[in-house]
């Protein structure tokens, strides 16, 4: 128990000191383009031994962008984050539907147009929902993680708890003084395992449901851009355009793996050009054919159509919604870019640009109502028809991006909370942690799509099933918002009512009035949302079970040193590398390969990797090792940056291995064995666990085959590693749970 004491006086003390500097340890470090990162400590326990989780102050500041690179950034972001947002008015008129239109009519919708998109999209998602990211993540799983940090969240559904009992005691984690009703509220979802599963379930949904709308965003733009071709020629069927559809979503996804810096090279000056041709013959529909139409930003419009159309207004509500579909990525793309860049690039290009193309619409509609099937192109002068029908076609291709890069986000942040299947995450840009690349996601993308536009081949239905979930990942963000105002930022109730009470009314009135669209093609996102919902579902409900059994079962130092005494161990000679995710106390599996093979290596160290979210970590603050206190065992975490090799081959791991242990010796005859084991050569263990059900069908099919289909199929937990493999090692055990 020396041991223990000792290391635990030196733990304790470079605790005080990382804490103490913890500004430092944000530094970026010009030299090497990396960060510098304070080293975990790993601390030796009485009871059982722990990896700790980096303290982060809740006074450290986010990335700073110099003011031209944010520039560039909102340059980037409008190729990528606004092209489904920016190609709305090409279909939200002709969408409506009106018959008999009055002056009145055309007025009060574009007024409802204007105010849904300054109060959905300017002032809720670009002044309020962008500050509620999570180190600069954004999207539902970003808003959840966010209140994970300061809710302690336990129940058995519970997404990936990254909170330690010894974290109450930090000043972040403390229970400061506030209103009573955010104490109360903090309490309530901390202590109701119901709130909480209710919670995560909501979040999964929306999650889900984002995804679902990247799988159909893309077939709907690439179809509805190559449909207008048919007008060139009578000879150009349905047939053509679904084939000239496939062929160009095959590209789309093929081009995602060059990374996100390259695709917004290539897609935003489209989307700038976009931009500029649309507030052009904006201004010039505006002058040349009602020069007040800007008076109908007046609300008072609003109140007039609709006390004058009743339901038919209602109906209405789901073709206006088409002017915001995309607003949600807005938020999901955060990590690609920054807060700032986004904000600027909406203010400043994308929002005059929407009002003064919806604008223009409604002046020529004015004189030409007949038109409204067709508004868009009957709109635009006949000397730049087809140089515009040209520009709108490549810029609805563009629009399905920001879709796709929303997708690569949330499954990366799901993969970060533990509640996807493992794939494989590419980060394309050095420079910015955000910019991701999935070929599994990607290609699983690509197979939704191309079956949607040969199932439906372009019919009314895909038209219908378009930003038919959004309107309910908007109402969940609304929500998530709400707790975040309550718990985290502390905002008096009066503003947070406000807020929440508003939007929850307005985005009520959309959500009913999208319902209509269900039967008529609206189930198809529902139905690709509920498909990855069971895949998330299954795979949380699987790890949240091995992570029950898993504490359960863990042994403790003392119970490991006397299983060790009492089974008469043989210490082979030699130093085994045991690899787990298990941060808290000795897997279980350890315990398995001892009794079962009644040896152990006379150094043996538990090894748990982690990739932090920085380009690179140095090789000194890489690999942190402390005592147990039992006999030659160890604990090791090794932090990687996601641009870091984690390469094992060669002897420089070993080597640099050995000296880490070597410095945690406190005799002359513990060196010398540390140097008799390196001299036998290493040994690579890997554990593989099963899982199996032994009660109940629904454990049963839902672990046994679903669980076990995906843990199957995906990644494991430390296939990034490069570890020799003939001294690899692979143990299995059977988990009954």
């Amino acid at each position: 128990m020396e041991d223990v004491k000792s290391n635990n006086s030196s733990i304790k003390n470079y605790d005080i000191e990382s804490r103490s500097n913890l500004e430092d340890s944000n530094r970026i470090d010009l030299c090497n383009n990396s960060r510098r990162v304070v080293p975990e400590p790993v601390p030796a326990m009485e009871t059982y031994m722990t990896v700790m989780q980096t303290y982060q102050s809740p006074l450290t500041k986010a990335k700073e962008y110099p003011p031209m690179q944010t520039l560039l950034l909102a340059y980037q972001s409008l190729g990528v984050v606004y092209g489904d947002l920016a190609t709305s008015p090409v279909n939200v008129f002709s969408s409506t539907r009106l018959t008999n239109l009055t002056e009145d009519d055309l007025l009060g919708t574009f007024s409802l147009i204007f105010w849904t998109l300054t109060l959905l999209v300017l002032v809720k998602y670009v002044f309020i929902v962008l500050h509620a990211n999570d180190h600069g993540e954004g999207g539902t799983f970003a808003l959840y993680s966010y209140l994970c940090r300061h809710i302690n969240f336990q129940s058995k559904l519970s997404i990936h708890n990254v909170r330690m009992e010894s974290d109450e005691s930090m000043a972040y984690y403390s229970q400061e003084s506030g209103s009573s009703r955010r104490s109360k509220t903090k309490k309530f979802l901390e202590k109701s395992s119901t709130a909480q599963n209710v919670l995560t379930f909501v979040v999964l949904l929306g999650t889900c449901m984002v995804i679902g709308d990247g799988a159909l965003t893309p077939a709907t733009c690439v179809l509805s851009a190559l449909q207008g071709i048919q007008s060139l020629s009578s000879k150009i069927t349905q047939d053509h355009v679904v084939f000239m559809s496939v062929i160009m979503l095959i590209a789309l996804f093929t081009f995602q793996r060059c990374g996100t810096s390259k695709v917004s090279f290539c897609f935003t000056p489209v989307m700038l050009l976009w931009f500029a041709t649309n507030v052009s013959v904006g201004i010039y529909n505006i002058l040349e054919y009602y020069p007040s139409v800007l008076k109908a930003i007046s609300p008072h419009y609003i109140v007039k159509f609709v006390s004058r159309n009743g339901k038919t207004a209602w109906n209405l509500l789901g073709a206006v919604f088409l002017s915001i579909t995309g607003a949600e990525a807005m938020f999901a793309d955060l990590g690609h870019f920054n807060k700032r860049a986004i904000q600027l690039a909406f203010s400043f290009v994308v929002y005059p640009s929407l009002v003064l193309s919806y604008a223009g619409e409604t002046a020529y509609l004015v004189r030409y109502p007949e038109n409204i099937n067709n508004a868009y192109y009957s709109s635009l002068p006949k000397p730049v028809y087809w140089p515009m029908f040209v520009i709108s076609t490549l810029a609805a291709v563009v629009a399905s991006q920001s879709m796709i890069s929303a997708t690569f986000s949330i499954v990366k942040q799901s993969l970060a909370l533990g509640c996807f299947p493992r794939v494989n995450i590419i980060h394309t840009s050095s420079k910015h942690e955000g910019q991701i690349y999935s070929p599994e996601v990607n290609y699983i993308l690509m197979i939704l799509c191309v079956t949607l536009v040969l199932g439906f081949k372009g019919g009314v239905e895909l038209a219908n099933a378009y930003g038919v979930v959004v309107i309910w990942v908007m109402i969940i963000t609304t929500f998530l918002t709400a707790l975040v105002m309550l718990i985290i930022w502390k905002t008096n109730i009066i503003l947070i009512l406000a807020f929440f009470l508003p939007y929850i009314i307005i985005e009520g009135c959309f959500m009913t009035s999208l319902l209509n669209k269900i039967p008529q093609g609206g189930w198809v996102p529902f139905a690709i949302s509920a498909f990855f919902l069971t895949i998330m579902l299954s795979w949380t409900y699987g790890r949240s079970k091995k992570k029950e059994y898993e504490a359960d079962r863990k042994m403790s130092l003392p119970d490991l040193d006397q299983m060790l005494s009492s089974y008469s161990t043989y210490r082979a000679p030699g130093i085994c590398f045991f690899f787990t995710d298990l941060r808290n106390g000795i897997p279980p599996i350890i315990c398995h390969y001892i009794q079962h093979t009644n040896s152990v290596r006379e150094i043996l160290v538990i090894v748990t990797v982690r990739t932090l979210p920085i380009k690179t970590v140095l090789v000194e603050e890489r690999y942190n090792v402390g005592k147990t206190g039992v006999e030659g065992f160890y604990r090791c975490l090794i932090q990687f940056g996601y641009k870091d090799s984690q390469s094992m081959e060669g002897d420089d791991f070993v080597t640099l291995m050995i000296t880490k242990l070597q410095d945690q010796a406190e005799s002359t005859s513990e060196k010398r064995k540390i140097d008799a084991a390196a001299e036998r050569g290493p040994v690579f263990v890997l554990g593989r666990t099963i899982l199996k059900a032994n009660k109940g069908w629904f454990a049963r099919f839902t672990i046994e085959y679903l669980y076990r289909f995906l843990q199957k199929n995906s990644r494991a937990a430390i296939s990034a590693l490069q570890i020799p493999p003939d001294k690899t090692l692979q143990v299995g055990m059977v988990y009954e749970i």
